[in-house]
């Protein structure tokens, strides 16, 4: 048994807990050390069972797809919760509203909202994680984002206690989020469209073209690294800081998009995150800005 498990969850969670999980196994960097326990709850019913008996000091931590977060290669400590699996509805449940559950894909959402002709939702198809991680910080694509189309959301807190928050009690901004209380998950939201007969597949297939002509999609990234300075591009400072191409072990910034760092098979989170730290510095240095990654890191240091 690994020391650093600090618990042993009840029999009816077994089932759906992996101890000791490679973390670069769920993370689009294909990083990250290992969780002492990987869970994967059913239901929000399950999970909130889950939480209220897990002991008050192991951590906890939620993962969607794996993108946006570098997991430090000496993995993490306590429960690492993954709701993709489990948490996976998305319905039209009204005219304009649509149900869905933190672990959708966003791009699922996108494609049933363009079948259901309401909009304006073809931004999601160009976020590459789940509605959970879409709603904490705010995510977006092509000019949209996801809190202007929030309705209201669900949330379990680490006692396992649930509630339905308006969306009015959330101050959201760029790539940012602020919470009326802290220590609360999300598990669902709806969200308010309008109809679109304008709305087709075709629109999201230009949209993913046009991205994978200038993003390095396939490759394994984690998206963009930085959010862009106000008034300016990252990926312009980046590029004309003369980093494209720059590599630390395995890790390059990307030759087509600068913002966006690859792990060219054989990289480890230490080089990702110090790729990260002389970028900003350099970036620093020639231009007078301070990148601010959009990309967290957690977990520990091998």
């Amino acid at each position: 048994m690994n020391a650093a498990r600090q618990f042993t969850p009840a029999a009816e969670f077994l089932p759906h807990v992996r101890f000791d999980e490679p973390l670069a196994r769920h993370t689009s960097w294909h990083v990250g050390g290992p969780a002492d326990a990987f869970y994967t709850p059913e239901s929000a019913e399950e999970l909130a069972r889950f939480l209220s008996a897990l002991p008050a000091g192991v951590p906890c931590f939620f993962l969607g797809l794996g993108s946006n977060v570098l997991v430090r290669d000496g993995g993490m400590r306590g429960v690492v919760v993954s709701l993709h699996l489990g948490l996976d509805r998305v319905e039209r449940i009204g005219p304009t509203r649509v149900h869905a559950d933190a672990g959708v894909p966003c791009a699922r959402v996108a494609r049933q909202c363009v079948k259901w002709s309401l909009g304006p939702a073809e931004f999601f198809a160009g976020i590459p994680g789940t509605i959970g991680g879409a709603l904490a910080m705010n995510a977006g694509a092509w000019g949209g984002e996801t809190w202007p189309h929030v309705a209201e959301v669900d949330v379990v807190d680490r006692g396992g206690a649930r509630r339905t928050r308006a969306a009015a009690e959330y101050r959201w901004g760029y790539r940012h989020l602020e919470a009326p209380t802290a220590g609360e998950w999300f598990i669902a939201a709806r969200f308010e469209f309008a109809a679109d007969p304008q709305a087709t597949t075709e629109t999201i297939k230009n949209l993913l073209l046009r991205r994978r002509e200038t993003q390095p999609i396939g490759e394994w990234t984690c998206g963009s690294t930085f959010t862009n300075p106000s008034g300016a591009h990252a990926a312009k400072l980046i590029e004309s800081a003369g980093l494209k191409g720059y590599r630390i072990g395995g890790v390059a910034v990307s030759t087509k998009h600068a913002n966006f760092l690859v792990n060219e098979g054989n990289a480890t989170a230490e080089e990702i995150e110090r790729l990260i730290g002389h970028v900003q510095r350099e970036v620093e240095r020639q231009h007078g800005v301070r990148l601010v990654p959009e990309v967290r890191i957690v977990g520990e240091r091998a």
